[in-house]
C-alpha cells in the first residue's frame, strides 16, 4: 500500500480513472489534506462513501504514526516523534515565534554525520526517508495546528540526518512542499541546513531552487572541524566553502553558518578571530549556538563572558552574528533525543 503523499495530482487523477471516479475529486482530495489539514478520509465528506472506501484500500493516510508531542516550558517549542511505517523513529520539531510556526523536519533516520554534539548520530545511519515521509511530517503538524486555525509558514531541514545525502528525495519534497496544488510555501521561507556536501551543494545551485543554504560549520579550521564532525574528513573546509560562494551567486541567497559553540574547544578569542578572517568579505551571517547538553556526552557549554568575548571579536571584523540562548532553539544538537529515549524503551519492553 502506498503512503498518499507519495502521489502527485496526475498520479491521483490517474489512480481516480482507473478506479472507475470521476478526475476532479483529485483536486477535492489535495485540497483536504494539503490546505484543510484532514488526513483522515472519513472526514473527507464531500466524497462518497465508496470512494472513501477505495481510498482506504488503497492509501496510508496518515502513514506517520505520531507517538508523543512534548513542549518546552514556555510554550514555544513541540517535539513530535513519529513512528515509521516499518517501526522506526523520527523527530519533527515545531518553534514558534511571533507569528512564525516553523517546522524542522528529519530527512533520514539517524544521521550518517555523527557530529560530536549531536543526538541523532548516536543511533547511527539506519536509512533515508522517502519524499513522502518528509511532507507528511508537515502535513500532519498542519492538522495539529488546525485547531489553533494556524498553519505552517516555514520549514527547516535541520532534524535528524543529512539532507543532502538523501538528495534526491529532499529535493523531490521541497517541491511538493512549494507546489501550487498542495502545502503552497514559498521557497524563500525554506532552509537546507548542511554539514558540507560539496557535490550536493553544486547540485543544488543548478535546481532552479530560491531556497536558504546554511552550512552546519563549527569550527574555523579544518583542524577542529574534523574532530568534532568525522565527515569533515571527506570533505576539505576550502572546497565546501567555494560550493557555498557558487551556491550564493547562483541563487542570489545569502549564506548561513551555523556554529555551536563549544566549551574549551572552539570557544576561545583566537577562534573567533580566525573564523572571522575566513570569512570576511562574504555576504553571510555567523549564528551562534551555545551548545545545549545531550545525555550522554561529555560536552559543555561556553559562559556567558566566553560567549560575549567571541561575539566581540566578530563584531570588530564586521562579521554579522546572532546568537541563540533558548534552549528550545537548539535544534541541530537536541533533535533526536526523544527517538533514542523511545527506542531505549521499546528494548527494555522486548
Amino acid at each position: 500500500m502506498r503512503s498518499f503523499c507519495e502521489l502527485s495530482l496526475d498520479e491521483l487523477k490517474s489512480w481516480l480513472k482507473t478506479a472507475e471516479e470521476k478526475e476532479f475529486h483529485a483536486r477535492q482530495i489535495f485540497e483536504w489534506v494539503y490546505q484543510k489539514g484532514v488526513i483522515s478520509w472519513e472526514e473527507m465528506t464531500n466524497l462518497s462513501k465508496n470512494l472513501r472506501g477505495k481510498l482506504i484500500s488503497a492509501f496510508r493516510l496518515p502513514s506517520l504514526k505520531c507517538v508523543k508531542v512534548t513542549e518546552s516550558n514556555d510554550l514555544e517549542t513541540y517535539k513530535f516523534l513519529w513512528q515509521l511505517y516499518d517501526g522506526n523513529l523520527v523527530e519533527s520539531v515545531l518553534i514558534c515565534s511571533g507569528d512564525r510556526r516553523t517546522v524542522c523536519v528529519s530527512s533520514q533516520v539517524g544521521c550518517p554525520a555523527k557530529c560530536a554534539f549531536c543526538a541523532s548520530g548516536k543511533q547511527g545511519f539506519l536509512r533515508n526517508l522517502s519524499s513522502a515521509e518528509i511532507v507528511e511530517q508537515i502535513v500532519q503538524i498542519n492538522s495539529w495546528l488546525k485547531k489553533k486555525e494556524e498553519r505552517v509558514s516555514h520549514i527547516v531541514y535541520m532534524g535528524m540526518g543529512e539532507p543532502l545525502k538523501n538528495y534526491t528525495a529532499v529535493v523531490e519534497s521541497i517541491r511538493k512542499i512549494c507546489h501550487p496544488d498542495m502545502i503552497n510555501l514559498s521557497q524563500r521561507r525554506i532552509t537546507v541546513s548542511t554539514v558540507g556536501i560539496v557535490d550536493g551543494i553544486k547540485q543544488l545551485a543548478n535546481e532552479e531552487l530560491k531556497v536558504n543554504l546554511v552550512l552546519s560549520l563549527h569550527a574555523p579550521n579544518q583542524h577542529i572541524r574534523q574532530k568534532i564532525i568525522p565527515y569533515a574528513r571527506k570533505y576539505p573546509l576550502q572546497d565546501i566553502l567555494d560550493a557555498m560562494d557558487e551556491y550564493a551567486a547562483k541563487t542570489k541567497r545569502d549564506i548561513t553558518f551555523e556554529y555551536t559553540l563549544l566549551a574549551g574547544i572552539n570557544d576561545h578569542p583566537d577562534h573567533a578571530m580566525e573564523l572571522g578572517h575566513m570569512l570576511k568579505g562574504k555576504q553571510c551571517t555567523v549564528n551562534l549556538i551555545p551548545y545545549n547538553p545531550v545525555v550522554g556526552l561529555r560536552l559543555k557549554r561556553p559562559d556567558k563572558k566566553v560567549i560575549k568575548d567571541f561575539r566581540s571579536v566578530l563584531y570588530g571584523l564586521k562579521i554579522v552574528n546572532t546568537c541563540r540562548y533558548t534552549k528550545g532553539d537548539d535544534i541541530a544538537a537536541a533533535c533526536g533525543q526523544l527517538a533514542l529515549q523511545e527506542k531505549s524503551s521499546i528494548l527494555n519492553v522486548i
